[in-house]
């Protein structure tokens, strides 16, 4: 809490003032959690002060809140050109990203609890606080003008993705959240980068790219290994099995499932945890990916019936929860598709369903 505290007074975070008459307050609270690294070991205890940004009001203290993050295609897709390439990639943490934001509306909030102040006094913030919903936006857009004056453009496919090209060569750089990689081939301008933006920004370089959004990433001559074994272990025990069966293949072969199959669960919240947790896993796991669509199809009034289904999935994961994903180093850069779609095969509505592939 005092490092946090610290940190906001260094980015000259909040003015105390009077609150003004007919402004209203938005309160704040203490979150607190443990990060760990990806065996699962703790690498720090972690708090961060955060405004209760539910409070606020449309019109009065924000205006527009959308803020781009980067696509997992577009990560996978520059692991996959780095690896061809023989690219170093680097990853490099932004400490409290969203104090880097300016805040353009006047928002007043409550003084950090546990902390006293004059009795009538409230906090005027200057910067972008965690919880604030503008906060996301007024982060990126400070990045994003940072990241401009030093040469980069940004991707029409994806905002947060930016390419600066150099008589060396050229450097790409991905930013998700506070999160950042950085690859290309010219050394010597990415150590001046790196240099820069720790001038502009609180950073901390996280050297070579091992842990990034809950991926494993290993590198070999090979290529890059993507892998989440930790996070399925996290999806195993959040499941609450009590059974160590395995199954080899994540659905029955021609199974069908229909809204009508089964009986309602009493309490779906389990149902949709576990589902949305195998989404984001499809990123490295594409051979769950046809199963978990089945699975997502019904996730507005799950049954028992598709509850089994996706504990079938469960007991596959935990077979085959070291598999990774290799981005060999020797592919080609030529892109490939292929599709797929069966003639009519869903029950319900008697919908084709397509799949596609791309390499």
């Amino acid at each position: 809490m005092d490092e946090e505290l610290s940190a906001l007074h260094k980015t000259n975070t909040w003015d105390l003032v009077p609150l003004p008459p007919g402004k209203s307050v938005v309160g704040c609270r203490w979150v607190y959690k443990i990060k760990t690294n990806s065996d699962g070991s703790i690498e720090r205890y972690k708090a961060r002060l955060v405004a209760k940004g539910y409070s606020q009001q449309y019109g009065m203290d924000y205006e527009e809140t959308f803020a781009p993050v980067a696509k997992m295609t577009t990560i996978r897709t520059l692991i996959a050109v780095a690896s061809i390439r023989q690219w170093h990639i680097s990853q490099l943490d932004v400490k409290n990203a969203f104090l880097n934001g300016d805040l353009q509306e006047e928002v007043y909030m409550a003084p950090p609890p546990g902390i006293s102040y004059d009795s009538g006094y409230v906090c005027k913030l200057k910067k972008a606080l965690y919880g604030l919903k503008q906060a996301p936006r007024a982060s990126f857009e400070k990045f994003s003008i940072v990241i401009s004056s030093l040469g980069f453009v940004s991707s029409s496919h994806d905002s947060t993705f930016f390419i600066k090209c150099t008589d060396a060569g050229r450097i790409i750089l991905s930013l998700y959240v506070d999160d950042m990689i950085i690859t290309g081939d010219d050394i010597d301008d990415i150590s001046v980068l790196k240099t820069e933006l720790a001038r502009r920004f609180e950073m901390k370089d996280l050297g070579y790219f091992r842990y990034f959004l809950g991926i494993e990433v290993a590198y070999s001559p090979r290529g890059y290994l993507l892998s989440q074994s930790k996070y399925v272990a996290d999806i195993l025990e959040r499941a609450r099995l009590t059974d160590n069966k395995i199954v080899d293949t994540p659905i029955e072969v021609n199974a069908r499932y229909s809204s009508s199959d089964g009986l309602p669960l009493i309490d779906p919240t389990l149902y949709h945890t576990i589902v949305e947790s195998l989404v984001y896993l499809t990123i490295t796991r594409p051979d769950i990916a046809y199963a978990v669509h089945i699975v997502s199809q019904f996730i507005a009034s799950p049954t028992t019936v598709h509850w089994a289904a996706v504990l079938r999935i469960l007991r596959y994961l935990r077979g085959t929860v070291f598999q990774s994903l290799l981005l060999p180093s020797i592919s080609s850069l030529e892109l490939r598709a292929y599709s797929d779609a069966d003639h009519g095969s869903d029950p319900t509505d008697r919908k084709s369903v397509t799949g596609s592939v791309s390499f």
